[in-house]
Formats: structure tokens, sequence, C-alpha cells
């Protein structure tokens, strides 16, 4: 029997013609199906590519006898990652396809916005010659702040360097070195805003991103700024910027992304100083070519056994080694993501010890995990299985793997200390019951943690009535607490609290942990 191959959006011939090609393969074009149609047929197939218009819900996917879904670009927002995980499709994406293009209209917003470009072809092909209305600021020697240096934000600052700007940017992820080699200056997220004439944003929406350009925000900006934004819309929070354009301490904005597209009722359509496209940053032709020859080269490989790239939910292994060190995979990502929300600074480096009997398997896909957990917080979707490795080299970061066969108290243990330019954390992770993780150690601290969901890692002093006062500010916000565990290494002196509660807490009511009596530090972590 063929394996059936459906193809729900629009794409590229030359990407198309690739799995037409194989004779073992059945290619269906179908677009636009309504989603009652879709999950009536998607039974029969064995694989579907899609770009962003196909929304595959968990009702889709459970339907299903997908063995791969291949996203034709970087987002992953219309794919439900977790139910395709659970019923074991490889979810596979095209992360670089489109890096120039996006660059490359970056950099045109960013013209278009010193020379009022639009504004003034709007008035002269409305009968006007009104050159003073008009006038211009150049790029050269200005600071240009990027936020998120990546595969696009690092093209961005290739060519903003061919202008002579001054560069700065905060990548938490990016080694100090890799950002001198790029003739980028990082530096922290409020001396971004405060000495940057022009901002632009290449970061993936998050929770911690949605927003992270608000009122608080535009206040520390140079009055005149002006911003770009070709990643997600949210990042900018539109009400605030709308404030600050009105005001003239923003100068002018460019914005492809809107948090609603189309942004039909948006305010900012009316705002003179503010320029829009109908998110075009990887609408060229060339972009549209590669993504789909991308996409279809990496589902026809993964089809027909010849390897498998750009993996998104799950490494490159046969059946019955993924079967082996599964649970070591997902703690080792679990570890890594609260690294990523723990430590502060630019990681320089991570040191990964397998301790006990996983030292006797093949651990190069759960450091691959580890990496991916820590890069993920700030990468999202563009950081996989696969490149997870390839980019913390690409940033600078130091890899270094380490085997030691004596045991502890545990059959197996993984140790992972991450360094940066500012701090130094070590966590140690084990599995109860062959499958469940467990933090046993941060630092220096013995602790007995959950590693799922909402936590809080707390640093307090060692005296009597720390857990009531914690929990007392926990209970008057009607925030439950699901789990605990604490940890000292002497009577008396420091200690750490870990506490899995049921939610998010909000951000008034961690500010009042961090400044009750005999709290040294708190930090929330999502997982």
């Amino acid at each position: 029997m063929p394996i059936k191959i459906l193809i729900s959006d629009p794409m590229s011939e030359e990407g198309v013609k690739i799995l037409q090609n194989e004779r073992s393969f059945r290619v269906d074009i179908k677009p636009k199906l309504p989603p009652d149609e879709l999950k009536r047929i998607i039974k029969d197939y064995d694989a579907i590519l899609i770009r962003s218009g196909t929304k595959l819900t968990g009702d889709i996917i459970r339907a299903s006898n997908l063995k791969i879904i291949g996203r034709a670009g970087v987002g992953l927002d219309n794919v439900d990652l977790g139910a395709a995980t659970k019923k074991g499709v490889i979810v596979v994406n095209a992360p670089a396809g489109n890096t120039i293009s996006t660059a490359e209209h970056t950099v045109s917003l960013l013209m278009a916005l010193s020379r009022n470009i639009t504004q003034a072809n709007k008035s002269l092909k409305a009968g006007e010659w009104n050159r003073k209305k008009f006038m211009g600021v150049e790029l050269y020697g200005k600071t240009l702040g990027i936020i998120g240096l990546g595969r696009i934000g690092g093209e961005v600052a290739a060519r903003a360097n061919s202008f002579k700007m001054n560069i700065v940017a905060y990548d938490p992820y990016l080694s100090v070195d890799m950002a001198k080699k790029m003739k980028v200056e990082l530096v922290d997220l409020e001396e971004l805003f405060r000495v940057s004439d022009y901002i632009t944003v290449h970061t993936p929406i998050t929770d911690k991103t949605k927003h992270m350009i608000s009122d608080k925000e535009f206040k520390m900006m140079k009055y005149g700024v002006r911003l770009v934004n070709v990643a997600r819309g949210g990042i900018i929070d539109e009400t605030a910027l709308f404030k600050a354009l009105e005001s003239g301490k923003v100068a002018g904005a460019a914005l492809d992304v809107f948090e609603k597209e189309p942004p039909t009722d948006s305010p900012l359509l009316k705002l003179d100083n503010v320029i829009v496209t109908p998110h075009l940053g990887a609408s060229t032709e060339e972009a549209q070519v590669n993504v789909a020859i991308d996409i279809c080269e990496t589902v026809r490989d993964a089809l027909l056994d010849k390897g498998l790239r750009n993996a998104v939910n799950m490494p490159s292994l046969d059946a019955e080694e993924f079967k082996a060190i599964k649970p070591y995979i997902n703690l080792a990502e679990k570890i890594g993501s609260m690294h990523a929300q723990l430590i502060t600074g630019h990681i320089k480096q991570v040191d990964v010890r397998y301790i006990g009997d996983i030292a006797n398997v093949k651990v190069e896909p759960i450091t691959a995990a580890l990496i991916k957990g820590m890069l993920s917080p700030i990468l999202q979707e563009t950081v996989n299985y696969v490149n997870a490795p390839l980019i913390a080299k690409d940033r600078g970061m130091r890899i270094v793997e380490s085997k030691a066969g004596e045991m502890e108290d545990f059959a197996s243990l993984i140790w992972v200390r991450v360094k940066s330019d500012k701090a130094s954390n070590a966590i140690t992770g084990t599995l109860f019951i062959k499958s469940e993780p467990r933090i046993v150690k941060i630092n220096n601290f013995y602790v007995e943690a959950i590693p799922e969901g909402c936590m809080l890692v707390i640093y307090n002093k060692d005296v009597p009535g720390i857990i009531g006062q914690i929990g007392t500010l926990l209970g008057r916000s009607k925030i439950n607490i699901a789990g605990m565990s604490f940890g000292r290494e002497k009577p008396g002196q420091s200690s750490i609290t870990v506490l899995n509660v049921d939610c998010e807490l909000p951000k008034k009511v961690l500010e009042e942990i961090r400044a009750a009596k005999n709290i040294i530090d708190v930090t929330m972590i999502k997982l």
C-alpha cells in the first residue's frame, strides 16, 4: 500500500514535487478543508503537511493515524503539540527557510520608518508636495537594540552593521564572546531600553515575552525612540504603544504582526506615525520555496527511514532505544527548563554528569533534550531535539558531558551545572519507580521535588515560622500548595523551600514573598 500524504494548505510546487516523485507516496492536495471534513478524512493519511491555515486540534490529531506532521515554517501555534506527542505523532518544522526574508523585511521597515516612505508616498499620490513634513533621520551612528539574537536577529545585526549603527542586544542564551564576533554588545533589558534609538524584537511569544514591552518599559526609553516588530503579535503591548505614540515618547512604530490578526479595529491603524504590513515577514517567493523544499524533504526522509531532522517533540532514535530512555529524556528536559528559569546572566558552560546505571545507555539524546529544555523558554519552536546542541554551540555555550559508575543513594542520577557570567547553579535529578521524575538536589540542598506545573523555588534563612509565613501569603491570594520540599545545609543557616502550586503567582504576590522577612530570593518556574 502506498504511503498517503495530505497537503492541506497552499504550498510551493518545488516542494510538492519532491513528494510526488516518490513512487511509494500518494500525495493528495486539498487546501481549505473545513475542520469537520479534515477530522473525517485524516484517519486515511500517514502524514500531513500544513502552513498556518490548517488548525490541527487535539480532536483532529486523536482521530488520525498520522506518523508525522510537517509545518512549512517555524510557528506551531496551530498544532496541538501535547496531543501529537501523546499520540506518538512526530512534529517537524522548517525553522531556517524564512530567516533572510524576515530579516530583510525588518530592515525594510527600519528604513521606511526613518524616512517616512509610506507617508510621503501617500501624500504625493494625493497631489501634495510637502518635503518639510516628511523630514527623516539617518540610521548611521544610531543605536539599534535587538531583543533576541537568534537566526533572524543575527541577520538583522549583520545588515545594521553595514549601516554603521551601534548595536546592543539582549539575549541570555548568547555568550559574550559570540556577541563580540557579531559586533554586538550584550546588555540587560533595562539598559537596552535606555540607550536604544531603535528597538526590534525577534523572540517567540511566551508567558515571559507577552507584553514584555509595556508602560513600564516605555518609561525607560529615550524620547523619540522607534520600534519594529516582525516577530509575534503581543510581544509589544499595543494599548501601551498607542499611548506612547500619541504622547510622542515613541516617534514611530513599524508592525508586521498584531495581537489580533487581522487588526481591523486596532486604533494603531489610525496613527500617521505607524507603518503596518499584513504579516509579510516570510512572504517572499524565495522564502516560500525554501520552507516548502525543507519540509517536504524532511517528511520524505522521515517516512522512508532516511533520518529525522527538525523534530520538535521527539529525538531521532529507533523505537526500542526511545522507549528505554524516554523517561530520562523527560527528566533532562525538565532540568534544562528549570536551569533556564533560575540562572541569571549569559550562559557560558553546561556540565552534565550521568551517574550509575544511566551511564551505560546512549546519553547523547538525553543531553540534547536537556539543552532543548534550557533553550525553549526563549527560543520556543526554533529549537528542537535535533538542532539544540548546534544552537548552543553557535551561541558560544560549552557543553561538557561525563559519566560516573559509582552509585549513590539512587540507581541513576543526572547532575547538571550551568555557569554564566554572573552565577552558577547545579540541579540533580533521578527517576522514582523507573519513570517518575524527581529533583533530589539543588546546589548543596537535598530536596524531593516533582518537576511539573508551577513551582516556587525559595531561598530563605533557616528560622522558625518561614513555612507558615509563605503559606499565609499564598492562602490570602487563594493559591493552593500541591506539594512541598525543604532542604538545608546546617541548622540556622540558609535553606531552600520548593513548592508545587496550583497556578502561576501574580507578580504582586511574588513581590510580597520576595519582600517578606528572612526571604533571600524567590523564583517562579513553569514546566
